[in-house]
């Protein structure tokens, strides 16, 4: 039996997208717009995981009928949150924080059923940059990856060439965790069988 709804991204980053769709996933992307505000007291864990389910409740609000999947991912250096760049001369500065350090990559996921339950959860990893300079910071924001992903980078793309190692899972930085994913579909009561989803036990 296939999944008992459709299924839903409520997110408009295109690496998550490519994550399911290596999964064999059949799904529609419906983005959903949300404060990225950080709350009073809030850990950068806390407010992934927020953000995760706050797009996956709004589109499941639109969507009752489907299962809705929310994520989203931060980079956190010296206990600041580094986003998404605001210019270029912010994604450099970025960078130049990162070169020849450990930062921590943390991606919350949500889940939310028909039913109204939802699941979540947040994976993280370290990653290390190698040390650069300033010139080759420029010459990577020139080629205008860095703008819409957190700490400026895409360990997918160019900005592979600045990580030297990562310590967890890959996917964790790419912005969906498929270990956390599978785990949060279990917990639902769904299982993957390699490019389906499927009720448990059917």
């Amino acid at each position: 039996m296939n999944a008992p709804s459709p299924l839903i991204l409520a997110s408009a980053s295109p690496r998550r997208k490519e994550c399911l769709s290596m999964l064999g996933l059949t799904f529609t992307v419906e983005p959903a717009d949300v404060s990225e505000e950080i709350l009073p007291k809030e850990n950068p864990e806390e407010y992934v995981k927020r953000l995760a389910c706050e797009k996956a409740l709004k589109v499941a609000q639109i969507r009752p009928e489907a299962v809705v999947i929310g994520g989203d991912t931060v980079v956190l250096l010296d206990n600041d949150i580094l986003g998404k760049p605001d210019s270029p001369e912010d994604a450099e500065d970025m960078l130049l924080r990162l070169s020849g350090r450990t930062h921590t990559v943390a991606s919350g996921l949500a889940i939310v059923l028909p039913s109204g339950e939802v699941r979540s959860g947040v994976a993280t990893t370290e990653v290390v940059f190698r040390s650069f300079k300033r010139e080759v910071a420029r010459a990577y924001v020139d080629t205008e990856e860095p703008f819409d992903k957190a700490g400026a980078y895409g360990i997918q793309g160019l900005g592979a060439v600045l990580v030297s190692e990562i310590r967890g899972d890959y996917y964790t930085v790419v912005g969906l965790p498929i270990y956390l994913l599978i785990n949060l579909l279990e917990e639902c009561g769904l299982e993957y069988w390699f490019g389906s989803i499927h009720e448990a036990g059917l």
